[in-house]
């Protein structure tokens, strides 16, 4: 026989005066959505999450959720170029929530105030190799070490941090800033041992008893090309130039210095010796919008005195000068030699045109797959050679450190699960909560908090930090300005305007229920629902 219409299969004995339920063609139920912040941090954190507990004032409870995924929030609330805000609903209000500048407080607080990381687990009796101790080894040391798993990082270098410390200045992360984080996952018992290169992997392994390794190697090597020039000329790579900038003694660049490159180790280059005293010029083949560096830093560069001579290309590079070609844009926008030259002085030419990672330690190791000097692993983060995974700088993906800080803890999860003999399966995502989710006229105007920028001498003459953070007022008021995008936040909105009281609170922090005895399905409370936490299904037959 087939299904009767809803509306006339009443439960025998009941009356249409008091249960009204048996008329509904369609049914209200609560779910979470995906907030599309979460959906674009690369490092994976839970920003909703956090943010909720931040708008409470409980900062503490708020930096536990976060270092649940990353274990540097002082650093990433620096240096991270926030995604979460570009894809932020609030944006298409007014302005995003500034959840970087929140990030920064809470880090910060977490220094100040002395917070520790929780216990690790149970030792699991493993053992595991991190070889590199910039963001990506970092993370994935933290996270397996939170596991239980006894960790040791092999770092070449005289300090951790890797490209944190040697390749973004101090004025963008003071140094410590980045101490003081490393220190708390060094005291969660990973053990790190400095001026200690890898020379082979697979051997190291072996002789010191160790069941996986996470390869973490950074892009310390700069990229050359070929400049037609004199002996004299000196030719120097931006890497160098701002490892040098650790040590006490400075690189001898001269007051005339031109950066070949438009990305933001250029700039980085070029705001460092402007602050040490010389006159830098950066060079760039194409227009600024192609720049690759970030068009924040690029500003933050002109403010300050860098000059930037777009369309041009190095020819000619000799003692005290070179020889610099201007370009034009074809009618597909693509820069062409125009032969048209100038000479600018030139004590010291600057090469940022790149990285790549120093791949010798792989040298003899079976399996492994290396593309345009990268190596390829699998999307659990292993490379063809069983127990060796890899992330960072060392795979085909972007390179800063959140994407870097997200692969520390991607590979861990999955090193965990090779170590057990399982796999990792994440959980599945939730539908997304776009904009058209969202009842934006439920939320007053509130733009975004800007962080103070220090005072334009002081930033052409040292290497005090740039831009300074939120204090406690402002941070609760960014906080705040989140919309709690695809999760109930218990505003009351669908037991107000529900017609038939069949909505149900359970109390606080357990949001509501339906009486579906009573709910005729009208659909008021998602309609009225502000952040898109209610949605309406066919009903069951």
């Amino acid at each position: 026989m087939p299904n009767k219409p809803f509306a006339i299969t009443l439960k025998p004995g009941t009356s249409l005066a008091n249960l009204t339920g048996t008329w509904r063609t369609t049914r209200p139920v609560y779910l979470d959505r995906l907030p599309p912040c979460n959906n674009a941090c690369p490092a994976g954190e839970n920003i909703q999450g956090w943010l909720f507990h931040a708008e409470s004032g409980d900062y503490e409870q708020a930096w536990r959720v976060l270092v649940q995924d990353n274990p540097l929030p002082a650093v990433m609330g620096r240096v991270c170029y926030h995604p979460c805000e570009g894809a932020c609903n609030r944006g298409q209000l007014d302005s995003p929530v500034g959840i970087n500048s929140v990030e920064r407080f809470l880090g910060d607080e977490a220094i100040k105030l002395g917070w520790k990381f929780n216990a690790p687990a149970t030792a699991s009796g493993k053992k595991v190799l991190v070889v590199g101790a910039g963001p990506s080894g970092l993370s994935a040391a933290y996270h397996l070490a939170r596991m239980g798993h006894q960790v040791e990082i092999h770092e070449a270098g005289p300090l951790a941090g890797g490209m944190m410390r040697f390749g973004i200045p101090k004025y963008r992360l003071p140094r410590e800033v980045l101490d003081a984080e490393v220190q708390r996952i060094l005291d969660m018992g990973v053990t790190l041992k400095l001026n200690t290169k890898v020379e082979n992997i697979a051997l190291s392994m072996k002789q010191h008893g160790f069941d996986a390794a996470f390869l973490a190697v950074g892009a310390h090597i700069g990229k050359r090309t070929f400049i037609p020039s004199g002996d004299a000329a000196h030719i120097i790579d931006a890497v160098s130039v701002l490892r040098s900038m650790e040590g006490e003694d400075k690189p001898m660049l001269g007051r005339k210095v031109i950066v070949y490159g438009g990305g933001n180790t250029a700039i980085d280059v070029a705001r460092s010796v402007k602050r040490m005293g010389a006159e830098p010029i950066v060079v760039y083949r194409r227009t600024r919008d192609k720049a690759p560096a970030h068009d924040f830093e690029i500003e933050e560069a002109l403010q300050e005195g860098v000059m930037i001579k777009w369309l041009s290309t190095i020819k000619q590079a000799d003692a005290g000068a070179i020889t610099v070609e201007k370009m034009a844009l074809d009618d597909k926008g693509y820069p062409q030699p125009t032969g048209e030259f100038e000479t600018l002085e030139a004590d010291s030419v600057v090469l940022a045109l790149g990285q790549d990672v120093d791949l010798s330690l792989l040298e003899g190791v079976s399996g492994l797959e290396i593309v345009d000097g990268t190596v390829q692993v699998s999307p659990n983060m292993m490379t063809g050679h069983p127990g060796i995974f890899a992330g960072g700088d060392m795979v085909p993906s972007e390179r800063t450190v959140t994407v870097a800080v997200g692969h520390g803890k991607k590979a861990a999860l999955n090193i965990n699960a090779w170590l057990n003999d399982a796999t990792y399966e994440p959980a599945p995502k939730h539908e997304l909560a776009g904009f058209d989710k969202i009842n934006p006229w439920y939320y007053s105007d509130a733009d975004k908090t800007v962080r103070p920028m220090l005072d334009i001498i002081r930033r052409q003459t040292s290497f005090d930090e740039v831009q300074g953070g939120l204090d406690e007022t402002n941070a609760l008021f960014e906080a705040r300005r989140c919309l709690s995008c695809g999760n109930c936040f218990e505003c009351d909105n669908c037991y107000g305007v529900c017609p038939d009281n069949a909505v149900i609170k359970l109390g606080p922090g357990k949001r509501f229920k339906f009486n579906y005895d009573y709910c005729k399905g009208c659909g008021m409370c998602a309609t009225e629902c502000p952040c898109g936490a209610i949605k309406m299904v066919p009903e069951e037959t």
